[in-house]
């Protein structure tokens, strides 16, 4: 769970890293959300994975 919040961290971070103005660029619309949905993504497999 900790590497899912690691994910979550690092794509809030891109979206912050954003040169254009407001964030409306490339790293603030389009890749740092996709990070941070692939971040609760893994959340959600770690959360809902059970062992056999």
């Amino acid at each position: 769970m900790l590497i899912g919040i690691a994910i979550i961290v690092v794509g809030f971070a891109i979206m912050g890293l954003d040169s254009s103005p407001h964030g409306f660029g490339f790293m603030g619309l389009t890749l740092g959300p996709i990070v941070v949905l692939s971040g609760f993504l893994f959340e959600f497999y770690a959360i809902f994975y059970k062992n056999k």
